[in-house]
């Protein structure tokens, strides 16, 4: 099997070292990932100005991969239309440093990076571990490796995507695997107001995890009682159930005739 690996942390994140440490044992692994961190920058892609990738290499002269200066979606993009030999059968995107749950997945570089290897077709994985500065990243690199070996022997060839997200709980003690729904509560939005050196204001974002709703189990709620979360996402974002009705609001023809 062949595998691309990538993230939003940057080439040289331990979350990254650690899945490809453990993915190895799936598949011959190729790294394409971000020279900087490009967190919360969505889906963004790279089309103004030249994309630059190089081969990086750590401090034992080992080859780390392909250090790409733009964001996770350009990196498997490049990655699969150039830079490979040949199209990987697995893209996988982590371990991001936090848990990329809830409506944080619309903003998640590292769910974008999944996404655009699910838009060629390949079965893609976003992997998430949630933010502690002592988080074990070999640990949860070997969780997040068990559940996807397990999710290729099930796979069903009409879906492709999926985002998996550990907690901190999950490290320690025995956790159960839960397919659930994306939460969409919305988060609370706080800006911290500050003033720079020369009194000019500046404004620090500070989101707040909203209450998982109690009539449903998400991921929010899932992942609070200490569970691996895994979701099947779709980038179609048709909302499918209103076109019969919007077809029946017969809006006609605009413009000069």
């Amino acid at each position: 099997m062949k595998i691309l690996l990538t993230n939003d942390d940057g080439i040289y994140a331990p979350g990254l070292a650690a899945l490809e440490r453990q993915l190895q044992q799936l598949g011959d692994v190729t790294v394409a990932a971000p020279l900087t961190e490009q967190s919360g920058v969505g889906h963004s892609i790279t089309y103004l100005k030249p994309l630059m990738a190089r081969e990086a290499f750590d401090d034992n002269r080992r080859r780390r991969g392909w250090a790409v200066e733009g964001s996770p979606a350009d990196c498997v993009k490049l990655a699969i239309c150039a830079l490979l030999p040949e199209k990987p059968d697995l893209v996988v995107s982590g371990i991001n440093s936090g848990m990329n749950a809830g409506i944080n997945v619309l903003y998640s570089g590292t769910v974008a990076a999944a996404i655009e290897g699910a838009f060629f077709g390949m079965t893609s994985v976003a992997v998430s571990l949630e933010f502690h500065e002592a988080a074990r990243y070999d640990v949860a690199a070997e969780l997040a490796v068990g559940v996807i070996e397990q999710m290729l022997t099930k796979e069903n060839a009409t879906h492709h995507l999926y985002n998996l997200n550990i907690p901190m709980a999950a490290l320690n003690n025995p956790a159960e695997v839960k397919v659930v729904p994306m939460a969409t509560a919305p988060w609370g939005e706080d800006f911290r107001k500050k003033i720079d050196p020369r009194g000019r204001p500046y404004y620090w974002a500070n989101g707040l995890q909203p209450d998982p709703p109690s009539h449903e189990e998400t991921d929010l709620s899932a992942l609070r009682a200490g569970n691996i979360t895994l979701t099947p996402l779709n980038f179609d974002m048709t909302l499918r159930s209103k076109i019969a009705e919007m077809r029946e609001w017969k809006l006609g023809n605009c413009g000069n005739t």
